[in-house]
This record gives structure tokens, sequence and C-alpha cells, in this order.
């Protein structure tokens, strides 16, 4: 009996052991386990700031069709940008009806009925769009990603409609079922009444009066290489540092790379290894990337998802996250990425929801500003005249104002400034010097040509005066 009770107590011993063993590796049951695979990635100290995937979920500018040929355009954090976008959060729409984007005459919807386009830039997939606007549940329509959604009322038969257009360009889809009246149409198009005119040209809109901006300088702080190493790599004490002769410096540990560009403050992260057992799906790719921004580096400032494209290969996407910057009483716009100055994106590669490039500025807001002034943007006839010359390298896809960085010694310049995206990809920044100098041209020609007319116009009113008396 005595050995039996010997036994047991030794077993419970040693079963003691064992559970003591576990929670002093693992901690407690559900949270992180002390020893982790080189697969996972340590967290560091809080650098900028984590957002949700739906503060990211927003148009890059809402178009308000008044009939006849008017328009008006509202951008992002302006007063009745954010009504409209609201009020439309807060609709239901169901019934989806596929149908050929050539089917219906767009171009003269938008000149002849009343209503109100959301521009959603690269295209939103609908899984994520139904975060924010109450799309109901659709087997065909939820695979989509939509760039653009259109609601107008119909002159023929004074009925709401409401259409999502694909991010492919060859198909929309119809919310046969959408709790809109004609009223609420009306009242949404009401707001751009008074507000700035705009013309449709060849599908993008040219304002005919020009539009304020306000040019910020903001005060900077620098994320540090070793803040991105510990953030980015298993054990960063065994990263080899490398050199390049253009002046960027390498990290790695043989698997994973990080390349920081210390003239652009910018860094290039590789992790071509990296396991990836998910999902491809665009909406899931789009929150790993959130996810893992949220934990490597955070973000500083506003961003709204810009794109998320597919990569080279079958399995790859490209998640691009556009900041802005804005002043509350104009609205936002977005921050330029320039190839000489890289800072107003965040972009990742992904493969199935795995991370295997991550791309971004070092540089973030460290609050306050040292300069701050209004500076408008010409419109009308010095735009015009200034993106004429670019109709001949390729067709103008897209017209907006954005601001261009540039760093100087107080710290983050913002300037705001024209930007023409053409169709063959290219982007072109047109300053606000040119503008104004097209401008001055134009009025210049203009004057020449009045007092041509007025010369015109006193020689034939002398001949009359002279001729009258003689008949």
């Amino acid at each position: 009996m005595k050995e039996k009770v010997k036994s047991l107590t030794l077993a419970l011993l040693v079963a003691c052991s064992l559970v003591q063993s576990y929670f002093l590796i693992y901690q407690l049951p559900g949270s992180n386990p002390v020893v982790k695979s080189e697969s996972d990635y340590i967290r560091t100290e809080n650098m900028g700031t984590t957002l949700e995937a739906d503060v990211m979920l927003f148009p890059a500018h809402i178009a308000v069709h008044l009939g006849e040929e008017r328009h008006t355009v509202f951008y992002p954090d302006s007063t009745f940008y954010k009504l409209i976008y609201n009020r439309l959060k807060g609709r239901q729409f169901d019934g989806f009806q596929r149908y050929d984007i050539d089917n219906m005459n767009w171009t003269e919807i938008r000149s002849k009925d009343i209503g109100v386009e959301l521009d959603f830039g690269g295209g939103v997939p609908v899984e994520l769009l139904q975060k924010v606007m109450q799309i109901a549940p659709d087997p065909l329509f939820d695979a989509e990603s939509v760039n653009r959604l259109m609601i107008f009322n119909s002159g023929s038969d004074d009925q709401v409609r409401v259409f999502f257009f694909s991010s492919r360009g060859d198909v929309v889809y119809e919310a046969t079922k959408a709790d809109l009246t004609v009223q609420d149409v009306q009242q949404q198009v009401d707001f751009g009444k008074d507000w700035v005119p705009y013309t449709l040209t060849d599908g993008y809109y040219v304002p005919e009066k020009s539009i304020d901006l306000v040019e910020t300088g903001l005060n900077i702080g620098l994320y540090t290489t070793e803040q991105m190493q510990r953030s980015l790599f298993f054990d960063p004490s065994i990263t080899r540092y490398i050199r390049e002769k253009d002046g960027s410096e390498i990290y790695t540990d043989s698997k994973r790379s990080l390349q920081v560009k210390q003239n652009r403050n910018w860094i290039n992260y590789t992790d071509p290894a990296a396991p990836s057992a998910g999902e491809n799906s665009p909406s899931k790719n789009v929150l790993s990337a959130i996810d893992f921004v949220n934990q490597h580096g955070g973000w500083n400032g506003t961003y709204r998802l810009e794109q998320t494209t597919e990569g080279v290969e079958e399995d790859q996407h490209r998640v691009v996250f556009q900041q802005y910057y804005g002043t509350g009483q104009f609205g936002s716009f977005p921050i330029l990425d320039l190839s000489t100055f890289h800072y107003g994106a965040i972009s990742l590669e992904m493969r199935q929801g795995t991370i295997t490039g991550y791309e971004r500025s070092l540089i973030y807001g460290s609050g306050g500003n040292w300069e701050k002034k209004v500076v408008s943007l010409p419109g009308g006839k010095a735009l015009r005249e200034s993106i004429a010359a670019l109709k001949a390298e390729a067709r103008i896809a897209n017209l907006y104002p954005a601001y261009l960085p540039s760093l100087t010694e107080q710290g983050l310049l913002l300037k705001p400034t024209w930007v023409v995206e053409l169709s063959n990809g290219a982007t072109r920044v047109l300053s606000l010097e040119a503008v104004e100098k097209a401008g001055a041209d134009v009025e210049e020609a203009d004057e020449t040509d009045e007092a041509d007319e007025t010369d015109e116009a006193g020689d034939g009113s002398s001949t009359a005066a002279i001729s009258a008396p003689m008949g």
C-alpha cells in the first residue's frame, strides 16, 4: 500500500513539474509564448498610431451632377462631402443585377440627370466596403472590387437608380433595392448649387474658378534605422550591414532585407521567403496589410486605401495607402509620393495574406507647424491652358488638387498643386507658378484679341460716320 502511495505521489509531483514548466515557457493560456519561431516579428515600442480598415475607406472625391451639364466636386473632410457620405453609409443597397458597362450612355447621364458620384480611386473590394456601407451580401457581387458609385434621378421614369462600377472596367452592378427616394437625391444635389462650378471634360472635372488650399510647414521627426530593425527582424543582432555604391544601406539576416535610403528617408523591406498559406483574396490582403503596418511602424496621419492590384505573379497583390492632409475648413487632399522624394504613400506586396514587401517613409509629423497660409489654385482658362500641352502625350484620365512635399531646414513643406494623371499611367505635376503664367498668357492674348476687335470696330464706325452724310 505504501509503495502505491509513493508511486502516486511521485507521479503527481512529475505532473505538477510539467505544468509549471508549461506556464513558465508559454505564460498563461491564450497569451503569446515566450519561445517564438523565426517567422514571428517582434513588436517594438509604439511609433505611429494604429488604425482600423473602416477609417481608410472613403472616396477620393464626390462629384455632384446638377443637370444641364453643371457639376461641382467635394473633397474629403469638407462639410458637404461628410454630409453626403455619412447619409449614404446609412442607406441599404440590395438586389444586385449585372450589366455590360456599354449598355448605358454614362456621359449623357452625368450631363443631363441630377445625382451624386463617389470616386473610390483604384478600387475597393466589396467585402471591405460592406464595413462602412449597408451593402447586402450577394455571391456574385461580393467578389468584386468597385471604383465608383453613381446615384441619380432618372428623368424618364422619375426613380432613383444606383450603380456600382467594377474596377475591371467592363461591368456595372445595379442595386435595384435601395432605400433612396427622389427627394433624398435632390437634397444631396442641392448642397452643390452654390459651390464652385466644374465642367466635365472627357471624364475629368475642371473648376471654372480657383479653389483654396492651405500651404503648410509641418514639424517632423524621423524613425531610426535601429527602430525599424528591431521591428522587422527576429534577431537584429545577427543582421549584416552592406553599403551600396548609391549611398543606400542594406541590413539582412540572409532571409529578409531592409534597404534604407538615407537621402530620401525611405525604407524598402523584403521577405521573399515568408511562408504563405492564407487565402489570396483582395479584402483579406488589405486587412493583413493594415495589421502589419499597425505593428511595424504605425500610421502618421490620415490614409486612404488607394489601390489593391494583382502583382506580376498570379498569387500576388499590391496594396497602396495614400496619405492625406487637411485643415478641416477646405478639406483634405493627397500628399504626392514622388520618385525624387518618397513620402506620401505606404505600399505592401502580399502573397496569400503574407507580407513579402513593405515600403514607407521614415518621416513623421511631430506636431505643430511653422507656416500656414491660404493658396488659391487657378481654374478656368488658366488651368485648361496648362494641361493643353499634355494632351499630345496621352489622354488625360484625371485632374485633382494635391500637396507637393519637400524637405526644408524647418521641416516638411506641403505646397498645393494641380496633378494630371494620363491614360498611359504617367503623372504630371502642374506647379502653381506654371498655371499662373499660363493664365497671364491667356489674359494677354485675350486683351490683344479685344484690342484688335476694337480697332476693327473703330475703323468700321468711322467709315459709316463719313459715309452716312454722303448718302
